[in-house]
């Protein structure tokens, strides 16, 4: 009786990307447009290195403009000397400079048995369901990286920024229809950016906020292109809910993204996928492997990732030179409503 394999059904060249694009349709975060494929941070992982240099140029300088005259003999102090004539009355040019935003490389992978898949093999189409497995898998690595990495800027931003990017109302305890959601907390969190608050498109909260969120009846609800899904919004902005964001002890983060405020580089390893054989696994009875690795750059916008990661770049834990870590960041972006991003921090009942 012919026994049917993992390698049997898995071919590398076609399961890599079919996993892939399954991996960014099934990710909100993708959909939502808070995290943008970039072709040029792909591009760069296709490269050598570890971090990767994004520079940017600053917007001009709102100086004083000048004001015309026909004037040939007055006389500018300050350029050219007390008292010495400037026939011309030059308008003196002013410059731009640049902003280096600093990319990380995120070299992750992992692997399944045959055993664990056995249930996903008896389908019809095996290759298929195991690629969407991995996929459902990987999207939600990507999401907990996409956390990792903020949270780290967040930190950042209170210890060093002042906390401009927040709206803080949980307090020391729990008072209600004070420390709790409300539009008005976050439209004050989205307020710290200024008039660029109109560019946010995309709500991030978890279960417990969305739920109060539903209480107070400050959910819409519109049909997807197809008319088969209710997507849900709040003023316009889609709402996405995910318990991986921060919270602890009734004190909850709710995030406000706009478009474009996460790039995301997606590259290739040397070998992303294979398969092997452990024959002496089981006590000999043999075991299947299927070996999976994703290449990503996960950067929020403005920021630099000035941590020193080990080769395979940052982890999304806590510790040094970790995405989740207020060290490993800092914003160099001069001005905070150039950052699509606010965060409302609220405490819950």
């Amino acid at each position: 009786m012919a026994l049917t394999q993992i390698a049997d059904i898995v071919v590398p060249t076609v399961f890599t990307p079919y996993v892939q694009q399954l991996t960014e349709e099934k990710s909100r975060l993708i959909q939502s447009g808070a995290l943008s494929v970039d072709g040029v941070l792909s591009g760069m992982l296709a490269g050598g290195g570890l971090l990767f240099n994004v520079p940017s140029f600053k917007d001009l300088a709102n100086t004083t403009d000048n004001v015309s005259t026909d004037s040939e003999s007055d006389t500018i102090v300050a350029d050219f000397g007390a008292g010495t004539p400037n026939p011309r009355l030059d308008a003196l040019p002013n410059k731009t400079g640049t902003s280096t935003e600093t990319a990380v490389r995120l070299s992750r992978n992992n692997h399944w048995s045959s055993s664990d898949l056995a249930a996903a093999l008896a389908g019809a189409d095996p290759m298929a369901s195991i690629a969407s497995r991995v996929a459902d898998y990987w999207a939600r690595r990507l999401q907990a990286a996409f956390v990792a990495a903020w949270n780290g800027v967040i930190k950042d931003n209170v210890a060093n920024d002042a906390g401009d990017y927040q709206n803080d109302i949980s307090a020391g305890a729990y008072v209600a229809g004070v420390t709790d959601f409300s539009a008005e907390a976050l439209i004050d969190a989205a307020l710290t950016a200024g008039d660029s608050m109109d560019l946010f498109t995309l709500v991030l909260a978890h279960s417990v906020v969305y739920a109060r969120m539903k209480k107070n009846n400050l959910i819409d609800f519109i049909p997807d292109s197809e008319g088969r899904v209710n997507i849900a919004t709040f003023f316009g902005m889609r709402v996405v809910v995910d318990d991986g964001l921060p919270n602890a002890a009734g004190v909850y983060d709710t995030w406000v993204f706009g478009a474009g405020a996460t790039r995301l580089g997606v590259g290739s390893p040397k070998v992303a996928t294979e398969t092997y054989r452990e024959p002496l696994a089981g006590n000999g009875g043999g075991q299947e492997v299927l070996s999976n690795r994703v290449e990503w750059s996960i950067h929020p916008v403005g920021h630099a990732f000035v941590g020193t990661a080990a080769n395979g770049g940052p982890g999304n834990g806590t510790g040094a030179n970790q995405l989740n870590a207020a060290a490993s960041w800092n914003r160099v972006f001069p001005e905070r409503k150039q950052i699509r991003f606010a965060r409302l921090v609220t405490r819950e009942s």
